[in-house]
């Protein structure tokens, strides 16, 4: 098998992505959401392999996460969550902060973070699937939310100035870069000083054999390009992050866990 590089993997997860976002919507427009069985990704997507259960049934992706949580957005983008947690849950978000997402997706967390920062804070989501975009803006109409903003662009090249976030949020997204460690040193330049990071994420297991690593199926749903606690833990010093959290909360795969990692930008900043 070829070596992936960058844009071969940065296409496919795009691809898969805008796939994901069409059948949300062609499911919505036939009435589904409004049916018993919902829209969640089980139902909308074509594709199996962009399930939200483990080999049990067990729930491990997705809305089924959120509980009361997801009260704060529309049925619509939670239930169009791929996500693998719930960093809004962890995040402490206050009144009056600037927000980010990365890989916002269908907006859920996006809208959740709004309400918490109130009118006089903003939530902001960079993505960089048009069709995720559009799903997200139409989400946050329906919300009618106006503290929020829908970017287009790549996480490890962020579209926004250095310092210029209190909160730092993700969902089961910076996994599927191809770099980590720059999405990492990406996330902590636009952070404020004191700002905070809070993501929910898959963690590999130190022995996530080479032929789950190299499957690209694995890689799109979230497993193959995990970083280990270790190496995640290490990316996030080398950005210069401190206070690192990382905790882990429900297995996902047979070689990954999904995890919530909390860290802090210093007052100071120390970074190069």
């Amino acid at each position: 098998m070829p070596e992936l590089t960058d844009t071969d993997i940065r296409e496919q997860v795009r691809d898969r992505y805008a796939a994901a976002a069409k059948a949300v919507k062609e499911v919505t427009s036939t009435g589904c959401c409004g049916s018993e069985a919902g829209c969640s990704p089980a139902v909308a997507f074509a594709d199996p392999d962009m399930r939200s259960t483990d080999k049990n049934g067990t729930e491990v992706f997705g809305h089924a996460l959120y509980d009361a949580e997801g009260d704060a957005a529309p049925k619509a983008a939670v239930e169009a969550s791929l996500g693998c947690g719930v960093p809004t849950a962890v995040a402490d978000l206050h009144e009056g902060e600037s927000v980010l997402d990365l890989g916002s997706g269908a907006g859920a967390d996006v809208l959740i973070s709004a309400r918490r920062v109130g009118t006089t804070g903003k939530a902001i989501g960079l993505d960089m699937t048009d069709e995720m975009l559009e799903l997200a803006r139409a989400n946050a109409a329906e919300a009618g939310v106006d503290n929020v903003e829908f970017v287009k662009g790549y996480i490890e090249e962020i579209p926004l100035a250095d310092g210029s976030v209190d909160v730092v949020i993700s969902n089961c997204v910076i996994n599927l870069a191809a770099d980590k460690r720059k999405v990492l040193a990406e996330a902590a330049r636009v952070l404020r000083p004191g700002g905070r990071f809070a993501v929910s994420d898959v963690i590999a297991d130190p022995d996530m054999d080479a032929a789950t690593r190299a499957d690209m199926q694995e890689w799109t749903g979230c497993i193959a390009g995990a970083l280990t606690r270790d190496e995640f833990e290490q990316a996030l010093t080398e950005a210069g992050l401190t206070d690192i959290e990382v905790r882990e909360t429900h297995r996902v795969h047979e070689h990954a866990t999904s995890a919530i990692v909390r860290a802090t930008k210093p007052e100071e900043n120390l970074i190069g």
